[in-house]
């Protein structure tokens, strides 16, 4: 497999194995009309978090997060302003494979698309209320739902 593919975790992981490496993700958040944000249910971990992944050879950032959300949600998304860049995590899989993650994360503004699980890499999708959310999968994913509430409580004001 070359480094040109569309999986770089998986050709940096048939090199290095499970060691730690450095993996940048891009994602976001999508709201209603109601302000509720959707969170999709990870297959691997049965846990909550925002849609996203990796950023793949080739992409920005901005091309990887609406990439990523049709893949794991079925909508069609646009970048609408960047909520933050979150640095802090190390994070083990379920696999075994560890990694120090930076992730980047957008507001994304709907343009189409149906809701759709694979069953695969999501399990489930719902929108939630900004008090409502359950426990998220990651450190990453804590401190945007705590910036999200803290945007919109100085929107508030």
């Amino acid at each position: 497999m070359s480094m040109e593919s569309k999986d770089y975790v998986r050709w940096i992981r048939s090199k290095v194995g499970h060691e730690k490496i450095i993996l940048v993700f891009a994602g976001g958040c999508v709201f209603d009309t109601s302000g509720k944000v959707l969170l999709q249910r990870r297959g691997d971990s049965k846990k909550w978090g925002f849609p996203g992944g990796a950023i793949e050879i080739g992409e920005t950032p901005e091309m990887a997060a609406i990439r990523e959300v049709k893949e794991e949600t079925g909508l069609d998304v646009r970048v609408s302003s960047l909520i933050g860049i979150y640095t802090d995590c190390d994070m083990e899989y379920p696999n075994g494979d560890k990694a120090h993650s930076i992730c980047i994360v957008y507001e994304l503004e709907m343009i189409g698309g149906q809701l759709k699980c694979d069953n695969l890499e999501t399990v489930d999708l719902q929108y939630f209320g900004l008090d409502e959310m359950p426990e998220l999968f990651c450190k990453q994913h804590e401190e945007t739902k705590n910036d999200l509430q803290k945007m919109r409580n100085e929107a508030k004001r």
